[in-house]
This record gives C-alpha cells, sequence and structure tokens, in this order.
C-alpha cells in the first residue's frame, strides 16, 4: 500500500505547496519523481484528469483518499478497511476533526496537521464558492 509516510519531510512540504496551487512545486514534484504527490496534490483540487491518473498508475490508495477528504462514505470506509491508519486519519484531519489532529500530535507528526490545515482551508474555500467538484464514487 502507498502511504504519505514514505516521504521525506521535504517532500511533503513541496506537496503542500502544490495543494496551495503553487505551479512551481507541481512542476518540481513531476520533473523529480514524485508524479503521484503532483496528481495527488490536483486530485484534492477537484481534477477528475489527476483522480484518474492516480487509479491507472498504481496509486489507488491516493485516489481513495482524496475522495475521502471529500466525505464520500465509501472511501472513508475503504480507508478504514485498508487499517492504514495515518490515511485515515489524514483524511478526518482534512475536515477538521479535532480527534484525528489529535492523534498526529500524539504521534508527533506535525507535517500531517500542516498539510490537513492545508487541505481544510481548501475544502472550506470550495464550499464557500459553492464548486462542486467531480469525484469517482468507490
Amino acid at each position: 500500500m502507498n502511504s504519505l509516510d514514505q516521504y521525506d519531510v521535504k517532500i511533503l512540504l513541496s506537496f503542500g505547496k502544490a495543494i496551495d496551487g503553487n505551479k512551481d512545486f507541481f512542476k518540481w514534484l513531476l520533473d523529480n519523481g514524485y508524479p503521484e504527490l503532483a496528481a495527488l496534490s490536483n486530485a484534492i483540487r477537484g481534477d477528475e484528469d489527476a483522480l484518474q491518473w492516480l487509479l491507472k498508475n498504481g496509486f489507488p490508495e491516493f485516489a481513495i483518499l482524496s475522495n475521502a477528504m471529500d466525505n464520500e462514505p465509501n472511501a472513508v470506509q475503504w480507508l478504514i478497511n485498508s487499517k492504514s491508519e495515518l490515511m485515515f486519519y489524514f483524511s478526518q484531519a482534512s475536515r477538521g476533526d479535532e480527534d484525528a489532529i489529535k492523534w498526529f500530535r500524539t504521534k508527533q507528526l506535525p507535517i500531517f496537521i500542516f498539510l490537513s490545515e492545508k487541505v481544510n482551508k481548501l475544502l472550506k474555500l470550495q464550499a464557500k464558492e459553492n464548486t462542486f467538484w467531480y469525484k469517482i464514487k468507490f
């Protein structure tokens, strides 16, 4: 199973910038061997092509994570069943769940609190703009 805890913190910081929509960091991820993180950053931003790329290129867990961040019930259940606590709690922290954020504090994984805050900010912006992002249902 692919999991975000397999990446160096510096790579995850770049991923965070890509989530913010920074094209330079997105391109850096693509050009330096992390196309899955570039695709995940765009999938989180609502890009269906990026979600499809994840599914077709060996990163279905990241596509499911993106959908779980959107609170798609089957994706959330899949993460629970996969027993990947980190991915499950990241999806929940990204929705502002305080228990999930506390879990990362307890595990001393502040990078995931930082990333979940970025995703949460984006999700709130999308909701505020009343933008409906198409996501594949699992």
